[in-house]
């Protein structure tokens, strides 16, 4: 029995690599402004899911909020996380400045998402943490009805 079917896992393959390796990513738009919603919000999942397949990553689970994006990615072991992120907030930006903000070039110094994320790897954890990823909003909400006394 490999190692593989009894973790009851997929390992996926590179030329000579046998890899799993999955992160648990947050990033925000810039000053934590609660952009993300109605139009931006529907087309920004498959703006995020598109880039990473560009980088032949794949976006296990993710959820948008309005003021932070939760996501489990899967990237290759041959990239590094830093640059994915920076790849998916990058070329995200540009996208939304596009389609939803009518720009059409010259970008300089115009920035959707804050500098920085969030992350830490998944492991053998995965299903608790895209667990956390899919009820992230009503745990937001339950907490800030807490703090305001409902």
């Amino acid at each position: 029995m490999s190692v593989a079917s009894a973790l009851g896992r997929d390992f996926k393959s590179l030329a000579h690599t046998r890899w799993d390796c999955k992160y648990h990513i947050v990033f925000i738009p810039k000053r934590r402004r609660k952009l993300i919603y109605g139009e931006l919000r529907r087309g920004l999942g498959e703006i995020l899911h598109e880039l990473a397949q560009r980088k032949e990553c794949r976006i296990e689970e993710g959820h948008l909020m309005a003021d932070h994006v939760h996501i489990c990615i899967s990237i290759p072991p041959k990239y590094a996380v830093s640059n994915v992120v920076g790849y998916l907030k990058g070329k995200s930006a540009i996208t939304i400045a596009r389609r939803f903000k009518g720009k059409q070039r010259n970008f300089t110094g115009e920035h959707f998402w804050a500098r920085g994320y969030y992350v830490s790897t998944v492991g053998l954890d995965e299903e608790m943490v895209r667990e956390y990823i899919r009820h992230q909003e009503q745990a937001d909400i339950r907490r800030d009805q807490m703090g305001l006394g409902l």
